[in-house]
């Protein structure tokens, strides 16, 4: 296994940065409805709830959401909706999945980890030009290396949650035979 090169690229480099189409005001909306609204929460992805608007508004699927005064990170399978605020992180050179998304996001926060949070949100100059740090093969972004990696880190983790679920079954026999 050969030790991953990094190199830096400026986000402008690796993602096409757009407003969403329409901002929609979580307070004049109804939810309940088809499509994720997605909001600068830190939780649940970002979705707020579900609504139905017209669909000629929806942003791409396979792509990141960017809470500009949050900065929260969210992959988002589906087409969704937005409210304000929010920047959308379309990769230039492949179609974004789970994998590469995971770990795309780590990398950003640890780029914007150095910042410091004040008043005025990450304006689109400030964001096309924060550096990110990621691997490379023959001078090109390692997109698998990228998948390949989270996949690894995700079967250890199962591996870990099987051991410590099939440990504490073991223990609780122990307990109910005694």
């Amino acid at each position: 296994s050969r030790v991953e090169e990094l190199e830096v690229f400026q986000l402008s480099q690796v993602f096409n940065l757009s407003s969403s189409k329409k901002k929609f005001n979580a307070n004049m909306i109804e939810f309940g409805g088809k499509f994720p609204y997605v909001a600068r929460g830190d939780s649940n992805n970002g979705i707020r709830g579900y609504i139905t608007e017209s669909e000629e508004f929806l942003n791409p699927a396979n792509t990141i959401s960017f809470g500009q005064d949050t900065a929260t990170m969210f992959y988002q399978k589906e087409p969704y909706f937005t409210g304000d605020k929010i920047k959308v992180l379309r990769t230039k050179e492949v179609e974004l999945d789970r994998y590469k998304a995971l770990y795309l996001i780590t990398s950003l926060r640890k780029s914007f980890s150095t910042f410091s949070w004040g008043s005025s949100s990450f304006n689109e100059k400030v964001l096309k030009e924060t550096d990110v740090k990621l691997p490379i093969k023959n001078n090109q972004i390692d997109y698998t290396f990228m998948s390949d990696f989270v996949r690894a880190v995700e079967k250890l983790v199962i591996k870990d949650l099987v051991i410590w679920a099939d440990k504490k079954i073991a223990a609780t026999k122990e307990v109910v035979a005694r």
